[in-house]
């Protein structure tokens, strides 16, 4: 087979690492471009990274619209206790503040101890209220979580 010879410019940190991997692998760079081009310009290539893109396209969509909907409920949960608290919530006299700024710090250290339980157990009190409320969308992303571990597996 005869082969053509080409004169290429390439970065000088591309050429670096072409030198590594020919040394490395114990073949000539010319070959590692060969191979490299050979697979560029091979139809099923383009098809394969196409899919591959998709699918990593597909993945990210699903992680994105999973993190949109626990933001909403975030959001909402955080707004309706907002309005509830200023809502209900009556002034506190000036006797009294010392007393309820103490009581409010040590309640809120008590959730912040509560609130790291949660993290170090890996329970989502977001994830548990949409599980309460819609079950099917839950299991519907433990089997795309699956599938994607397969995929990832593969």
């Amino acid at each position: 087979m005869s082969q053509y010879r080409l004169n290429l410019f390439i970065p000088p940190e591309h050429a670096k690492r072409l030198d590594e991997l020919s040394i490395k692998k114990d073949v000539s760079k010319s070959s590692i471009v060969a191979a490299a081009l050979a697979s560029w310009l091979s139809p099923d290539a383009g098809d394969q990274r196409e899919a591959a893109i998709a699918k990593r396209l597909d993945r990210l969509s699903r992680q994105f619209e999973r993190l949109e909907r626990d933001q909403n409920i975030l959001i909402e949960t955080l707004a309706l206790y907002v309005r509830y608290y200023l809502t209900v919530s009556t002034p506190v006299p000036e006797a009294h503040q010392q007393a309820a700024r103490a009581q409010g710090k040590a309640r809120f250290e008590q959730f912040v101890e509560q609130l790291g339980r949660q993290l170090q157990r890996g329970h989502s009190l977001v994830r548990d209220v949409v599980e309460d409320l819609h079950p099917e969308t839950v299991q519907l992303d433990e089997a795309a979580a699956l599938n994607e571990a397969q995929e990832r597996a593969l």
